[in-house]
């Protein structure tokens, strides 16, 4: 087995760093974990991890910016086929049902949006972060109507606020109460779709 690079060994212990803390974060919380936890967990000095990490919080961000991909990741491979409308919706549904109020990545975005309140560099990060999410959304859906021949009712970035705000305010209702179904983030795409237009050629 060929020996790793010094590039490529930093980017696997990075790698690592993150995976670990993102399990911490998601199973004990921000506040509760830190960077001698996380060094402990994935087996590495203290020193591995502030060489890599100045901070928890730019680790958290990593980690959160991790949890977008993963998760945006599997929509974008849901709704992307050349199958019917309803098909893609279901597996949608299925998706919602299984990730909307996951208790540890809902909380983890609220407690970490409570402590970028007062760090007004944390918050532009945020705010970048957030922006990349929306984007992501935005292309999701356009990618949708485009498969389907139509114009969405409203920009791509309006429809894809209206569909996010709808899915963090669901999350958090769901992490509360579990029973709440998630069917109304596929009401709200079916809805978009209904709404649309026949494509200009």
């Amino acid at each position: 087995m060929a020996r790793l690079t010094r590039t490529e060994s930093q980017a696997r212990t990075r790698a690592d760093l993150v995976a670990t803390a993102r399990d911490l974060f998601l199973t004990e919380g921000y506040a509760r974990t830190s960077l001698e936890r996380v060094a402990e967990a994935a087996g590495y000095s203290k020193g591995a991890v502030y060489s890599n990490f100045r901070t928890k919080k730019q680790l958290c961000l990593e980690v959160l910016d991790l949890i977008h991909e993963t998760k945006f990741g599997e929509v974008t491979a849901l709704i992307s086929t050349a199958d019917s409308l309803e098909s893609r919706l279901g597996r949608l549904q299925e998706w919602a049902e299984r990730t909307l109020g996951d208790v540890g990545w809902t909380l983890l975005e609220f407690e970490f949006a409570t402590v970028a309140r007062d760090d007004p560099d944390l918050q532009a990060a945020l705010v970048s972060s957030l922006s990349a999410v929306r984007g992501a959304v935005a292309a999701q859906l356009q990618t949708l109507a485009d498969s389907l021949g139509l114009e969405l009712p409203m920009p791509a970035e309006d429809a894809a606020t209206s569909v996010l705000s709808l899915g963090l305010g669901l999350g958090i209702q769901r992490a509360i109460d579990p029973s709440i179904s998630a069917r109304l983030i596929t009401d709200a795409v079916r809805l978009l779709v209904s709404l649309g237009t026949p494509a200009r050629a």
